[in-house]
């Protein structure tokens, strides 16, 4: 474990946001969902200083370092119009000096709104795929237009939800630890898995005994645990540890019933999430990810699934722009 933590800690970055995310106490959100309800606490890395923020930003820090070492000068991704992934990643290119290309399934707005303006505003070269099964291979042509070209492209893959990319998201930890927090349970969206592995990953390197919850946003439970796992075993072999000391060998918890009707659509839950933290808090969360995270947090806390004594961290993984479209 040991080594594993070492090369973890000194995995190189490029340094998109340097400070910490705060932790914020949900004092009020905690007292209107009624006296079982445990200790709760938000941290607020949809507060992380680069590119409107969240957790997109931390798995990308990793992930450029390894393309600017491979000499990168193109980056190319995919997701959705509204990709908080891509719009992060076309912040990262303006930011550093290199091509964005991204693929993207949906329609082309005549005047782009939330990501997909940012994205624009930030420079980036936008495709268009039919579907969401049409954009890996789209992007591997985009990929030989560029060496075409003359180019050094690199390939990030959706969420930049690689090993690596999960083992910046596995620093994150560190930052709670250095805060005075030991929760007893993390709960946070997971879609294309690098954040749940980095938080899994991160929990047993640092020597945290929480138990991470992830709420889907869109895939199944069984599908989403496995790619999940896949991502912690790939962190093993990129740090040098075995899977046990990465946490390959826990539970993955993945809870799909609050992913609605689909990717994107909210559901009844959500939005009352969505209000009540807004309306008790202040703090906004986005229709996509966090407000299904915290329809999934509150329906445990009503159920009495935690213990009066236990601490709950909900990681607010950002994305509140997509409000904004």
């Amino acid at each position: 474990m040991a080594t594993a933590l070492a090369s973890l800690t000194s995995l190189p970055r490029v340094i998109l946001a340097p400070d910490s995310t705060p932790i914020d106490s949900l004092t009020r959100l905690r007292a209107a969902l009624g006296p079982a309800c445990p200790s709760l606490y938000m941290k607020r890395d949809d507060l992380l200083s680069f590119g409107m923020g969240g957790n997109k930003v931390r798995k990308l820090q990793t992930v450029l370092a390894e393309a600017a070492f491979a000499g990168a000068d193109t980056l190319i991704t995919c997701g959705g119009l509204q990709s908080n992934h891509c719009r992060a990643t076309a912040a990262a290119g303006a930011a550093l000096g290199l091509r964005v290309v991204l693929v993207v399934n949906g329609v082309q707005q005549e005047h782009p709104t939330g990501n997909a303006l940012l994205a624009e505003l930030f420079g980036a070269d936008v495709r268009y795929a039919s579907s969401r099964a049409e954009r890996a291979s789209m992007m591997e042509s985009v990929a030989e237009e560029e060496r075409a070209a003359s180019r050094r492209p690199c390939v990030i893959p959706l969420g930049a939800s690689t090993p690596i990319g999960a083992a910046g998201f596995a620093l994150g930890i560190q930052e709670v630890l250095v805060a005075g927090l030991r929760p007893d349970v993390i709960v946070h969206s997971t879609s294309s898995g690098g954040t749940q592995a980095g938080l899994i990953a991160g929990c047993a390197l640092f020597g945290l005994k929480a138990r991470i919850i992830g709420i889907s946003a869109d895939e199944s439970s069984p599908a989403l645990a496995a790619v999940v796992r896949d991502l912690v075993e790939g962190m093993a072999g990129r740090l040098g540890g075995s899977y046990a000391a990465l946490g390959a060998d826990r539970d993955i918890v993945v809870d799909d019933r609050f992913v609605g009707e689909g990717y994107g659509i909210p559901t009844e839950s959500s939005r009352e999430a969505l209000m009540m933290v807004a309306r008790h808090e202040g703090i906004v969360l986005d229709p996509v990810y966090t407000a299904k995270a915290m329809a999934g947090l509150i329906e445990r806390i009503r159920r009495d699934s935690f213990s009066a004594g236990e601490t709950i961290l909900f990681w607010h993984t950002g994305g509140q722009v997509a409000l904004f479209a």
